[in-house]
């Protein structure tokens, strides 16, 4: 079991394509989240779940065995690798979770879905937020092996 969640940090005024928030994967055995660090490890966090789609996509669908992502304006990351049995999740303290290439998908996807309508369409980022979303939500109900399309 995987959970993810991309949050706003409040009080920024109207919503935009560069507001600051965190990210937060939680699985067996433990929690990976740029909330709470120091130094601050908060991100642009519209332009990061973008790159995160965008990056975490290629690497579900290709044959790579491992994708390091970090968040944009960020020191935070996550690593991602095949296993035998799926995939593991890392951030800097280790694993945080194991499960499998759909589960992993539909996480993101659940995550990124419930923060995309604090984004107003006219914003320069929503349309690439948008396009992100439309390209990942087919992977999060494949059917695919791990080896790739």
């Amino acid at each position: 079991m995987i959970t993810a969640q991309f949050t706003v940090r409040p009080g920024q005024g109207a919503p935009g394509g560069f507001d600051l928030g965190d990210m937060s994967v939680t699985g067996k055995p433990g929690t990976a989240r740029s909330a709470g660090r120091t130094p601050d490890q908060g991100m642009m966090i519209h332009l990061s779940v973008t790159q995160l789609l965008d990056s975490l996509g290629v690497f579900l669908r290709g044959r790579d065995r491992t994708l390091a992502f970090t968040g944009v304006d960020t020191s935070f990351g996550l690593v991602f690798r095949r296993t035998e049995d799926g995939v593991s999740v890392a951030s800097e303290g280790g694993v945080v979770a194991r499960t499998t290439p759909d589960e992993l998908a539909a996480a993101v996807l659940g995550a990124a879905e419930a923060l995309s309508p604090t984004l107003p369409s006219g914003d320069p980022a929503a349309s690439d937020f948008a396009d992100a979303l439309t390209a990942f939500r087919p992977l999060a109900s494949a059917d695919r092996s791990l080896g790739g399309p």
